[in-house]
């Protein structure tokens, strides 16, 4: 069997990550890479810091066009945008080549959530082209969502779900520095907040949703809200800088109304450099429940890894599954890959794909 063929679309913190980490696996080769500006047509081992390419082919980075044909991988990673809409066009023009896609886009991890058309447009294309999409990642994909409704597996009942996460954003690139509003004034966030344009987390009304449709719950109602976390200290990560008296992150939180009750509840303050103001990260899942659930996980799982290794984790899976719109609920239970990848791999669902 030949090795797992996988292009990066998008080589920065995320899909860079993701190829240091590929390169280090048995059975899994990176074909091509894809990005923008000055990396295109430049060797994906000299634009990517820190991967090693030993005696591996060059790999030319790309425009879509020039790397993204029929036959050319069995997966396409997709780490470029937050959002549904931002990164739908990206994940049809793969999956119209006939081959199978997996995005860090947090919104897909349950775009059925705020995008039920986009959702079920990619549904039909998936299907059309006998391939798969799958949206995941730490948060949400795994640690505020999945981990719950794997805890809720022991329980006979469940009246109330509160999932917190305390991390830090230190290891996410410039995109997610801008979408928390890293290093601006709080008037800026105020203003961004009244105009809807501060995103903050994304990821409450997904993570809500995947929660829901496990559970069986009805959603009657979704809302979130957030504050801004100052900094009196200035603070520095590899992507972003805040000052004294600026943004450091978002306190976000969010909650699920079921039934006239409010049964859901997401707590989720987030920021730069937390250690340094002696703010301790940790994962949490209390449910009130039968029997009760209170998991404590210090400090938290580290967000830049946990996604990069969840994206890459769930490779297999994504080949091996059915055509189609699929959540992390969808899907087997993902682990660790210590051996060979191609080990992990249904030769007669993938030929019949």
């Amino acid at each position: 069997m030949k090795n797992v063929q996988v292009i990066l679309w998008g080589l920065g913190a995320m899909g860079g990550g993701i190829g240091k980490m590929l390169a280090k696996k048995k059975g899994v080769d990176i074909v091509g890479g894809i990005d923008i500006g000055d990396k295109i047509g430049k060797n994906l081992y000299d634009v990517v810091p820190g991967i090693e390419q030993g005696d591996r082919p060059d790999v030319i980075v790309g425009t879509p066009e020039d790397v993204i044909k029929p036959g050319a991988a069995d997966i396409v990673v997709v780490c470029t945008n937050s959002f549904t809409k931002d990164v739908y066009e990206k994940l049809v023009f793969v999956m119209e080549r006939g081959i199978n896609v997996i995005t860090s886009a947090e919104e897909m991890a349950y775009p059925q959530a705020q995008e039920p058309e986009l959702a079920k447009k990619l549904d039909e294309c998936a299907k059309k082209n006998g391939v798969t999409v799958l949206g995941t990642g730490i948060n949400p994909g795994l640690i505020m969502d999945l981990l719950v409704i794997l805890w809720t597996a022991a329980c006979e009942d469940v009246n109330h779900i509160t999932s917190r996460r305390v991390n830090s954003l230190s290891p996410f690139g410039p995109a997610v520095m801008e979408e928390q509003g890293i290093g601006i004034s709080v008037e800026d966030f105020n203003k961004r907040k009244a105009e809807g344009t501060m995103a903050g987390h994304v990821g409450f009304a997904e993570s809500v949703g995947m929660m829901c449709e496990a559970l069986g719950w009805k959603l009657d109602e979704f809302g979130q809200d957030m504050e801004p976390i100052v900094t009196d200290v200035d603070r520095k990560s590899p992507y972003g800088f805040a000052p004294a008296g600026s943004v450091a992150g978002v306190a976000m939180k969010g909650w699920g109304i079921i039934d006239g009750e409010r049964k859901i509840d997401m707590d989720h303050p987030q920021q730069i450099e937390p250690e340094q103001v002696g703010v301790h990260t940790g994962d949490y899942v209390i449910l009130d429940s039968v029997p009760p659930v209170n998991m404590a996980n210090n400090p938290e799982i580290e967000g830049g890894i946990g996604t990069m290794a969840m994206i890459m984790n769930c490779i297999p899976h994504v080949i091996n599954a059915n055509p189609g719109l699929k959540t992390m609920i969808d899907i087997p239970v993902p682990h660790a890959i210590m051996g060979d990848f191609r080990d992990q791999i249904d030769e007669e669902k993938k030929l019949v794909k």
